[in-house]
């Protein structure tokens, strides 16, 4: 009963998101660390267990998570009626399949905010099928600061110990440029530390990326390092945090993986997720397959814990049971080890 309870959203039903749940739920070792409970509709997740072949596993429809039995072989699904099986079909944008993502995460993060589950996993929507059905969210990042009322929030990317973070995500690159400011790098950097701490690293070193070509040459190339990051590093340092940069960017994630920084904060998106999906994500080009989808997307700054997928919904072979589980098991990994961190942080207290 220690174990903690993990709200895992379906995803778009016409994605991967019910086959590779079905294949970490596969896996007797899961049930061990934790307590998965899918939030979605039973039919996509019956359908799962044919295209997987995993003919052997049970569904056992819940209403509430104190309902689930949590033991290996038996898939906990708390149904939420979604999906018109009669004119459903796997990989197509469909404003109905937008729907159903949309309403299984909001319903894992009313389930979270009543402590009815101690974290919440996320696989991949489509933005498209949702924004058609009427829900306007840039990602499941806003549709989290939304519904739980935070305004200080940023996207942690993780694979192994390379951590990344984001001072801007879904927005354009000039977007992205003039939202570079003081007190936003800042409130990043600090999220940042404050995670770190969380997954117990002591005195953690947070690496701060500068915005332009060798963070601006001394002004040459721009002057938001100067202006703006710069300062942000040394408020940073002032308040105790080990801030370091700003740093070139086309060296700063070698050094990280080097070791020498505990997390990097990122100016705008592709800086972040670049490097990470470059070590995270294997492609085998003699197989023709993926050999690796790995990483984890975190949502830092919220008063609950949410994990996700570091990938999309994979339209172009969904539905033929060859996606890879690997990226949903590393994002449960993930949310494993904070509701732990967590939970020991209140018995602390």
């Amino acid at each position: 009963m220690n174990r903690p309870i993990l709200g895992i959203t379906m995803g778009d039903p016409a994605g991967c998101g019910p086959e590779i749940t079905v294949r970490a739920l596969s896996d007797a070792a899961v049930y061990q660390r934790c307590r998965p409970l899918v939030i979605g509709d039973i039919k996509c997740i019956r359908d799962a267990l044919r295209v997987t072949n995993h003919s052997e596993l049970k569904l056992h429809q819940v209403d509430r998570p104190s309902q689930g039995l949590y033991e290996f072989g038996t898939i906990d699904v708390l149904h939420l009626e979604l999906v018109d099986w009669d004119r459903f079909s796997y990989g197509k944008v469909d404003p109905m399949c937008g729907n159903a993502a949309f309403q299984c995460v909001k319903k894992v993060i009313e389930l979270a905010m009543a402590g009815e589950v101690d974290a919440t996993v996320t696989n991949a929507l489509n933005k498209e099928a949702m924004n058609l059905a009427g829900h306007h969210f840039n990602g499941h990042t806003e549709i989290y600061a939304h519904y739980t009322g935070t305004d200080k929030y940023t996207m942690m990317l993780a694979h192994d110990d390379l951590r990344v973070v984001h001072v801007s995500t879904h927005v354009s690159l000039r977007q992205a440029c003039d939202l570079v400011k003081k007190e936003r790098v800042l409130d990043v950097i600090r999220i940042a530390h404050k995670a770190c701490l969380e997954l117990g690293i002591e005195a953690p070193r947070v690496g701060v990326c500068g915005l332009n070509p060798h963070a601006g040459e001394d002004g040459m190339f721009g002057r938001e390092e100067i202006e703006e990051i710069a300062p942000a590093i040394e408020q940073a340092k002032a308040e105790g945090i080990q801030a370091l940069g700003p740093l070139p960017p086309d060296t700063a994630f070698s050094k990280a993986l080097g070791g020498w920084y505990d997390i990097v904060v990122c100016m705008y998106h592709d800086q972040g997720h670049i490097p990470l999906k470059v070590v995270g994500f294997v492609y085998n080009k003699e197989l023709g397959r993926w050999d690796a989808v790995a990483g984890v997307n975190v949502t830092l700054g919220l008063p609950i814990i949410r994990a996700s997928v570091d990938h999309g919904t994979a339209f172009g072979h969904a539905g033929t049971g060859v996606a890879n589980e690997l990226s949903l098991v590393n994002a449960m990994d993930y949310a494993i080890r904070m509701a732990n961190a967590k939970k020991n942080a209140s018995a602390v207290k």
